[in-house]
């Protein structure tokens, strides 16, 4: 189902077109070539799109995936020519994308009975987390909702002051303590003044080191119970940043924080600035996991909610 209308506007659209640039000209320039002048999907067709799938950082078990629907599109419904190969595969793309659950609260909107409603980001360092947050509190300003931040990524100092400048750009209150400081009791602190302010959603950082080290994945299970002492059935999301221009190396990060951690949504970050846009299929697709957000832009309001219709869409408008 597309949100288009509700979620995206011409100027989303625009910015979803031009964020997703280089992967179209790498990519889907490919898939032309393929395509192009075939008036039947042979072995040789299927091979070739295996071929760009795979270079296009979509990952091996997902081109697989795709092929083998497709073959059995084909098989059964004797598909012939570019134009008919050409939807049949934007079909089956996001046919392998999850869908978000709650849909009706991705455009900023929060569920009713969730007051505050609480996100927990987490993610290495310089997959661009802190900014996530702050177009993500920017958003849900603009959407309405009284905001607050929670600072416990108190392992570094930068990660504080980069948290403070945003609070400030958007203009929503922070919660913060000296570097070094227990994360725990940034988050508790952090709960108690959204309670006390009447808080509509609380977005909390949390230190970005090593996505395998035990120590860190005790810490994000200190930070959780400390939240439930305050708000019970919180975090109400775990959102995983990850920087869409390392490729499968953010796969191989994304596999190991889900073997450790509750991940209930991804948001994929720089997808403008490469050509491994295909990433998001196989993180979504293996993970079974919703992406809600990507980044496609250093502006405020380039952070976009993921729709998996439009994302495709946009995918193949240089093939059409």
């Amino acid at each position: 189902m597309s949100f288009l209308g509700k979620l995206f506007g011409k100027k989303e659209k625009e910015s979803l077109d031009q964020g997703l640039q280089k992967t179209k000209e790498s990519f889907f320039s490919k898939i032309t070539k393929v395509i192009a002048g075939k008036s039947t999907v042979d072995e040789e067709v299927l091979d070739n799109l295996e071929e760009a799938l795979v270079s296009a950082d979509v990952g091996i078990e997902t081109t697989i995936e795709i092929i083998k629907r497709i073959e059995a599109r084909v098989s059964k419904d004797k598909y012939v020519g570019s134009g008919e190969l050409n939807k049949l595969l934007q079909e089956e793309i996001e046919a392998v994308l999850v869908d978000a659950p709650e849909q009706s609260y991705r455009n900023f909107d929060t569920p009713p009975d969730k007051k505050p409603y609480v996100i927990l980001v987490v993610g290495v360092n310089g997959v661009g987390k802190t900014t996530t947050i702050g177009k993500l509190a920017h958003n849900y300003k603009k959407a309405g909702k009284q905001v607050i931040l929670g600072a416990a990524d108190t392992f570094r100092a930068a990660a504080v002051d980069q948290l403070t400048i945003w609070s400030e750009r958007v203009g929503v209150p922070i919660v913060k303590q000296a570097m070094g400081s227990d994360p725990g009791a940034v988050a508790f602190d952090t709960m108690q003044s959204a309670m006390a302010r009447g808080s509509e959603v609380v977005i909390i950082d949390t230190a970005g080191r090593l996505h395998n080290k035990a120590h860190l994945m005790d810490e994000l299970g200190k930070i959780k119970r400390v939240i439930q002492k305050v708000v019970p059935d919180a975090p109400h999301e775990v959102l995983l940043v990850l920087d869409g221009s390392t490729g499968q190396n953010a796969l191989v990060q994304a596999k190991q924080f889900t073997a450790t951690t509750d991940v209930s949504a991804l948001a994929i970050t720089k997808l403008d600035g490469t050509a491994k846009g295909g990433v998001v299929l196989a993180i979504a697709s293996q993970l079974q996991i919703p992406v809600k957000y990507i980044g496609v832009g250093e502006k405020i309001d380039d952070l976009l909610i993921f729709d998996k219709h439009e994302f495709v869409d946009s995918l193949f408008k240089i093939a059409e």
